[in-house]
């Protein structure tokens, strides 16, 4: 017996090379019958976006603000703090808020994304919403103000004539550093039709 080779060597090497051989026998068999290893993902998807069906290669644990951002070129989507909690990535799927950056792209092919590109119309003319916070002079730094149209968007959506409470609320998980809050809640009072 080699010196070198002890009998714990030994049998070492021949679980390693059994381990081997099983995982690889396995992915071969997954391959030959045409399906993905178990546990993967598919990487080349389709997803809906402001209405058109987009290709796109993602990774397994992909974010739709990544997806948007750096995959599709999607740029109003802004990352904040990138954890949920600024709600400058903020984008409406099936009509709904949603923080983008907490959201896997993966988890969205079935649902239609509507991100701040999507609200203008083909003509040009902005959005009311758009429109009503550059008439307020809502945006500052203008860093936040995608996430807080598509927040204001999704609220008039559902209640066209809200309260100035109502409004708060609906902004309340938008963060802006310039501070300026009642201006954009003077745009949503703007865009609702009613007095700021």
């Amino acid at each position: 017996m080699n010196p070198q080779l002890s009998r714990r060597r030994f049998i070492k090497a021949v679980i390693a090379s059994s381990v081997a051989a099983a995982s690889t026998s396995g992915i071969n068999q997954a391959a030959a019958q045409g399906n993905r290893p178990r546990g993967s993902v598919e990487r080349l998807i389709s997803i809906n976006i402001n209405g058109q069906t987009r290709r796109v290669d993602v990774a397994p644990q992909e974010t739709l603000a990544y997806t948007l951002r750096y995959k599709l070129g999607l740029t109003g989507t802004k990352i904040g703090c990138n954890r949920g909690e600024c709600g400058a990535c903020t984008v409406l799927i099936n009509g709904v808020t949603n923080y983008s950056c907490s959201t896997l792209t993966h988890s969205v092919r079935t649902r239609t994304v509507r991100t701040v590109e999507g609200l203008q119309a083909p003509d040009g003319t902005l959005h009311p919403v758009q429109q009503a916070f550059i008439d307020e002079l809502s945006p500052q730094c203008g860093f936040c103000t995608p996430g807080q149209v598509m927040s204001a968007v999704a609220l008039l959506e559902e209640t066209p004539q809200p309260t100035r409470e109502e409004a708060r609320q609906a902004l309340s998980g938008n963060l802006c550093r310039c501070g300026a809050y009642d201006h954009y809640l003077n745009g949503v009072m703007r865009a609702s039709g009613q007095n700021s």
